[in-house]
């Protein structure tokens, strides 16, 4: 069934808005910029909005997904002349790493991946139109718009004309009419460059996003999305130069993700203390990650901690193990307490996604619902009839939160039971050597034995390089 109301902290408005899920789910996020390794932060921003995607399609919900690539900007352009390469080389090679990364993350790919030097034309309209209205101006370096013209300036940050301007992060230029100013087009002799009816150039940051988001979801869309670092100047200017543009409001929703810090600082180049994706998934794999970026309230930051990562995988060795007890249950008691825990954690766990997308709520939710099912196995009262019914909602809570189970085939629980039962047998004639060596044999295998009072239970584990345990 579709979720009857889901509610968001809108930006703009300050208070959280109603989505009206009954429709289409329109979102745009803005993407990474191509010029170096995606890190945790975008990790983060992106894994929020995979589950919030993932939430509303376990609901029935369509969702157009749209998540742009960033492919001309200084930066590329200054990486390749670095490298002695071209910016088209330094894009391709950082899109292709960008998937390699995600894609390991379990993080499902867009409705689409627009590029900005596929959409110029594009650019070049919207651009023109604006210079049309005497919204923008042409000046010797570039088109530029005219922040004055555009009244309701700085209703997305809330911030004062004094205070945009010192955080405007923009090279002085003397060509514009007034410092808030900003690019729409940027001449250039130099490449990447197109033409446009004002000059050889390329197109600023802000209006690749606005011809993007308007060409796919439209003038009028339910979310647009990205970090909070993104609020200003970024966001604040997609909206004067889209309403400009279309005179309608922009998005319904404005939802941002809070940063994730390290030691209480800001992740940055400069610091030195960037953590790649690459990194952080070679020592703790998807699931870690991901249980770390929905830890806390999506708008507030999070402070990366090698501490808290190894806290989710003990937590995470327990989701393993309810999901094996549940897919191996064979207690035979008719309690069906487990099963008013489930509806209750199931309730909880839905509650907490539609009111202002509260994962963390969720989470505490959902590990109460492993704790339940853990302990009724560990007594032995889990029986396989209310496992069967239990099981494929825990498998939903799983696929929503993009979390992935290392898969088994049927022969090799066969192989595993089998041996189990060898062993079990062994113990029982206490031949505690023999068993001991079939234990071994089994954990070669990546599974865990649990043994209960009665009987022996397994799990398989997820290879992580930082478990101690």
């Amino acid at each position: 069934m579709k979720i009857a109301k889901l509610k968001i902290f809108d930006t703009l408005s300050e208070s959280e808005k109603e989505l009206d899920a009954s429709k289409k789910i329109r979102i745009y996020l803005c993407g990474v910029t191509v010029y170096d390794e995606a890190h945790i932060g975008h990790a983060r921003t992106i894994i929020v909005f995979d589950v919030l995607r993932r939430f509303l399609e376990s609901k029935k919900n369509t969702v157009e997904f749209i998540q742009n690539f960033t492919d001309v900007d200084d930066k590329i352009i200054d990486r390749a002349q670095k490298e002695g390469a071209t910016a088209y080389d330094i894009s391709v090679r950082y899109i292709e790493e960008y998937f390699r990364d995600f894609d390991a993350l379990n993080v499902k790919r867009a409705t689409k991946y627009p590029k900005a030097t596929e959409h110029i034309k594009d650019m070049i309209t919207l651009v023109d139109s604006l210079v049309k209205k005497k919204i923008a101006y042409i000046s010797k370096n570039g088109v530029y718009f005219a922040v004055s013209k555009f009244s309701d300036y700085g209703k997305l940050s809330k911030k004062k004309i004094d205070e945009l301007i010192s955080g405007s992060r923009v090279d002085v230029d003397e060509t514009k009419n007034d410092p808030l100013d900003f690019a729409l087009w940027k001449f250039s002799d130099e490449p990447p460059l197109w033409d446009s009816p004002w000059g050889k150039g390329r197109p600023g940051w802000h209006i690749e996003c606005s011809a993007m988001s308007i060409k796919y979801l439209g003038e009028n869309f339910e979310i647009h999305g990205g970090g909070r670092d993104l609020i200003f100047p970024h966001h604040e200017n997609e909206i004067a130069q889209s309403e400009s543009f279309t005179a309608k409001p922009f998005a319904k929703i404005w939802m941002h993700v809070g940063m994730i810090t390290i030691n209480n600082e800001k992740v940055s180049k400069s610091l030195g203390n960037i953590r790649t994706v690459k990194y952080v998934l070679q020592k703790y794999g998807p699931n870690i990650i991901r249980l770390f970026c929905l830890s806390g309230h999506y708008s507030k930051p999070i402070d990366y901690s090698e501490d808290l990562l190894k806290e989710n995988i003990v937590k995470w060795r327990q989701v393993e193990t309810c999901y094996y007890e549940l897919l191996l249950a064979k207690g035979k008691s008719q309690s069906k307490a487990i099963e008013e825990t489930v509806l209750q954690c199931s309730t909880e766990f839905d509650s907490a996604l539609s009111n202002d997308f509260n994962t963390s709520l969720a989470l505490t939710a959902f590990f109460k619902l492993v704790k339940e099912i853990n302990r009724l196995a560990a007594d032995e009262l889990l029986s396989k009839s209310i496992a069967e019914k239990d099981l494929p909602e825990l498998e939903r809570i799983l696929s929503v939160l993009g979390l992935v189970i290392p898969k088994i085939t049927n022969d090799e629980i066969n192989s595993i039971n089998e041996l189990t039962k060898k062993r079990e047998l062994l113990r029982q004639q206490k031949k505690y050597q023999e068993a001991d060596n079939i234990r071994e044999q089994i954990s070669k295998m990546g599974i865990e034995l649990i043994d209960h009072k009665n009987r022996t239970a397994w799990m398989k584990k997820e290879k992580i390089q930082s478990d101690i345990s």
